[in-house]
């Protein structure tokens, strides 16, 4: 597929995604989604370790494009069904870990998908907006979810309520995100922990974050017999016996993904 709406490129076992519609600050049309899933399937099948996230220009994500067909559906919910939360879905259930470098704006599903991220870097310029009440709807793509579990209820009530801008520093503070970084910095520092997650053990990494999605909804017996069933696959793993001969014979360990 030939890319309209993103850009794809893949070096050193990272496959990195942009969302490149600036002149919409990227905002969210049927077709970029439709592409930003592909870009997945092909990732994969290219043998990429991590996915890298990111917006081109002075936004991450402004959210979904009211212009985009003629604006919403009768039936907004339809697009959820279609479109949002397949990809959500698709994220959540990738083999290989994501992180995310928001770059400026994030705003109403745009960001949902800047936290699908494993792991979320943003600019200090950047901020976070689930401004739906404003056009009466409510937040979607996963953020009630993702929110709520990062933040807590009181925050995240706040957030959504009042529909007023987080910035990345309070973010940050907040534990919305994993660090805010000065803007230069942030592709750098956002391909550094791609790079470094790409050569580490993909399976465990893999279990990892399976885990940790599961786990805010399961209790601490269902917990531990996961956590049984994941170390006696992640123990009977290349990478698992790699690493444990790097630790004896005190040199790094060159993990393969298997």
């Amino acid at each position: 597929m030939t890319y309209a709406t993103i850009r794809y490129d893949l070096a050193d076992k990272v496959a990195t995604i942009t969302l490149d519609r600036p002149d919409r600050l990227n905002a969210i049309s049927l077709k970029l989604f439709e592409e930003v899933s592909d870009a997945l399937d092909k990732a994969l099948a290219e043998g990429a370790r991590t996915i890298l996230l990111t917006g081109e220009g002075r936004a991450f994500c402004s959210g979904a494009d009211l212009q985009d067909a003629g604006g919403l559906p009768e039936d907004p919910g339809e697009l959820l069904d279609s479109h949002y939360n397949p990809l959500a879905e698709k994220f959540a259930s990738l083999p290989i870990p994501v992180v995310t470098a928001v770059n400026g704006l994030a705003a109403g599903a745009g960001c949902s998908v800047a936290l699908w991220g494993d792991y979320v870097l943003a600019a200090r310029s950047a901020y976070f907006l689930l401004a739906f009440v404003n056009i009466g709807l409510v937040p979607d793509a996963g953020a009630t979810w993702l929110v709520a579990r990062a933040v807590g209820r009181a925050r995240a009530l706040e957030m959504m309520l009042l529909g007023e801008r987080v910035p990345a520093e309070k973010a940050e503070a907040w534990g919305l995100i994993n660090r805010a970084v000065d803007d230069e910095a942030l592709l750098g520092e956002a391909r550094a922990v791609a790079t470094r997650l790409a050569n580490g053990p993909t399976k465990a990494i893999s279990l990892i974050r399976n885990s940790v999605r599961r786990a805010l909804g399961e209790d601490l017996t269902d917990v531990l017999a996961r956590e049984r069933a994941d170390q006696k696959t992640a123990g009977q793993s290349a990478d698992f016996k790699e690493g444990v001969a790097a630790f004896l014979e005190k040199r790094p360990a060159r993990y393969e993904g298997k």
